[in-house]
């Protein structure tokens, strides 16, 4: 997914447990773990406004997009078909 999540940047900066950042913006750490290590499919504007105010950061700070790698997308040569070069 092109969009990278980093809570772990902030909790360090502000030192800060996962424990206690669930705690504090109402969460559970299990549901805290899931959007901290990049595998939850969405959030809540509620959850990020608490995370952020929290935190003390931007969303940007705790959200980043980075491009997918491309594809391959070079056909592979027709069989029987001598193999091209460069």
């Amino acid at each position: 997914m092109p969009i990278t999540v980093d809570i772990d940047v902030m909790l360090a900066k502000r030192k800060m447990s996962v424990g206690e950042l669930a705690d504090r913006v109402g969460i559970t750490p299990a549901n805290l773990a899931v959007l901290k290590n990049g595998r939850a499919k969405a959030v809540r504007f509620a959850t990020l406004a608490a995370l952020c105010e929290v935190l003390g950061c931007q969303p940007g700070d705790l959200l980043r997009w980075e491009a997918e790698e491309p594809a391959d997308t070079e056909a592979p040569d027709p069989p029987g078909e001598p193999a091209t070069v460069g």
